[in-house]
């Protein structure tokens, strides 16, 4: 792997460092800008004052963004970095006045009738109609305001210090990996990676050092999981939501029928994959089923390994395809360093996009290792990149995009490179290309049900011992994956490594994944239906994610969240993958 590949992002349009002279200034105007915010919320009685809480609410909340933004991502750099932690620590605490102005202003607005008045008189309250009448529904859930000040406070040692546990103990996670050349002690972020070796022995090497790695964690891990997982249920009763789901959806701005439809769907077509991946072990020579540590088994011949110049350059090419504006997007990211590349110890595994929305930036940390897998992930982040992008000029407060529609972006570029390069590959490529497809789209649609099935245990059985969230997992996995995997060899840690358990605040962040896969499928088969004119209006829809719902999204293009026929037909898309997949693999036989 080249040199490139070390690429650390450059953070300086934030901040140079935490004892510069505009860090701490910045610090001390967030403490200035809450307390006029405080003065303004207790003020509110007319469409005037409400203009003049919501431009100070959003002049506070990009300065905000901006400390937080610049402190997590050292502190995903870096988990070991004191200043970053502390510098979190003292953030959470300044902002802790947030939540209960932000209460008060919704119970101003939920008891307002004048509210539409003032949207139809007011330009700029206008601008923020979505917003305001989402807050004003809100009012319904908030507590009395002592009440609310106690949950901002005791959540700083509850929910975020268990989420921040869970996070140091696994980026700082070390395995004993007995590889055929001899044993290494590697990152586990490093060995996760080494799932999609060419090696059978390294694959199965990896897995085996993984779970014996988490088993050193597992009590403690558990008890973040079973805390976290304790204060939301017993937070969402008191707000009267019926359960942590329904507080999601509707926090999703989704649809209970939108979410049931979906999974229907996927229930029937799950067959599919479990052929797919039988047809996957019988391709490796596995009888009773694809082992856990083969899910990612690069086929095809031997695996091609990219630079990160090489991937930057194939992302940014596939993307030109589709627009200008898309290719300049990863171009830029790539050549001012707004990627975190390589993976090393102390740094958080997987991959994520950081919008800086004040910048009109973003940022990806990145564990890139050279696989195709690590290319295509390169190719979701910066849909995730351009995303944000298109929201750029938006308010702040019209930029927040509910979990669903944000990884429509991602997934449609992903769908892109993956069917702009199989026009060119040679047969062998191509079979790495379709069969790295498949790969992914069985995460989200196997994996992912098998994530909702799991925390909807967890929610009703908490709280869990480590065996009993092991075995939980297994129960998932299997009634996801069926027959597709060997139920001898899957893993029952899944639910330690995946930080989306672990924020109170995200919880079932797992079915957004699967909505937009199948989002991002059904678009891009309008897209073929009609290159000339989907671009703009696909900008468009990425411009109106952060203030409408999801059904008022999902109409811009003439769709249906609600009817079957929609995702029966995105899925339809995959099952013709998988029937290519066999059919190639089958001629290989």
């Amino acid at each position: 792997m080249d040199s490139t590949a070390d690429k650390r992002w450059n953070l300086n349009v934030l901040y140079t460092h935490f004892k510069e002279d505009h860090f701490l200034r910045d610090m001390q105007y967030l403490s200035d800008d809450i307390s006029v915010l405080e003065k303004q919320v207790d003020a509110l009685e007319n469409a005037e004052s409400l203009e003049r809480f919501l431009m100070q609410y959003e002049k506070t909340l990009r300065l905000l963004y901006n400390l937080y933004t610049f402190s997590e991502l050292n502190f995903a750099a870096d988990t070991g970095n004191e200043e970053a932690t502390r510098a979190i620590s003292r953030l959470d605490e300044l902002s802790m006045p947030l939540a209960s102005i932000e209460s008060l202003l919704i119970a101003f607005l939920n008891r307002s009738d004048a509210l539409d008045d003032w949207i139809s008189e007011s330009e700029y309250l206008h601008q923020h109609a979505y917003t305001l009448t989402y807050f004003k529904k809100r009012g319904s859930h908030i507590l009395p305001q002592s009440q609310e000040k106690i949950l901002s406070t005791m959540e700083i040692t509850g929910s975020k210090a268990w989420s921040a546990l869970q996070s140091k103990l696994t980026s700082g996670l070390m395995a004993t990996v007995h590889l055929p050349d001899g044993e290494k002690e590697l990152p586990i972020s490093s060995v996760r990676n080494l799932a999609t070796d060419p090696s059978p022995e390294v694959r199965k090497a990896a897995y085996e050092a993984e779970l014996a790695a988490y088993e050193k964690v597992a009590e403690s891990v558990a008890m973040s999981m079973n805390s976290i997982k304790g204060e939301v249920t017993a937070v969402s009763k008191l707000r009267k939501y019926a359960s942590p789901l329904e507080r999601t959806l509707f926090d999703s701005r989704m649809t209970q029928k939108t979410l049931d439809t979906m999974f229907d769907a996927i229930k029937r077509s799950l067959p599919h994959f479990h052929k797919y991946l039988r047809q996957k072990s019988k391709v490796l020579g596995h009888e009773n089923g694809l082992p856990f540590y083969d899910l990612f088994a690069p086929m095809g011949g031997p695996s091609k390994e990219y630079t990160y110049e090489e991937a930057a350059s194939f992302v940014e090419t596939y993307f030109s395809d589709f627009s200008p504006a898309l290719a300049n997007t990863a171009r830029t990211a790539v050549e001012h360093n707004w990627i975190d590349v390589s993976p090393r110890p102390g740094k958080v595994s997987g991959a994520f996009c950081a919008p800086l929305h004040d910048k009109g930036e973003f940022r990806i940390l990145h564990n890139f290792t050279g696989s195709l897998a690590d290319v295509i992930t390169l190719a979701h982040e910066l849909g995730h990149g351009y995303h944000d992008i298109c929201l750029k000029d938006e308010s702040i407060l019209n930029a927040n995009v509910p979990l669903p529609l944000a990884e429509t972006a991602s997934t449609f570029c992903e769908t892109l490179v993956t069917q702009a390069a199989l026009k060119l590959a040679t047969h062998a490529e191509a079979l790495t290309l379709l069969e790295t497809s498949l790969q992914d789209a069985t995460q989200v649609i196997c994996d992912i049900y098998s994530r909702y099935l799991f925390e909807t245990a967890v929610f009703e059985k908490q709280p869990l011992s480590v065996s009993a969230m092991n075995a939980l997992m297994l129960e998932s996995q299997k009634e996801a994956y069926g027959a597709g995997l060997d139920p001898d060899q899957l893993h029952p840690y899944m639910w330690l490594i995946k930080p989306h358990y672990y924020d109170a605040n995200y919880n079932f962040y797992n079915f957004p994944y699967a909505f937009g896969l199948l989002f991002a499928k059904g678009l891009y088969a309008r897209y073929l239906e009609s290159p000339e004119t989907f671009v703009p209006k696909y900008d468009a829809l990425l411009k109106a994610t952060g203030k409408s719902d999801i059904l008022t999204v999902c109409e811009l293009m003439d769709i249906d969240a609600e009817s079957s026929d929609f995702w029966d037909n995105s899925l339809k898309i995959l099952q013709k993958d998988i029937e290519q997949f066999i059919q190639w693999t089958e001629e290989a036989l």
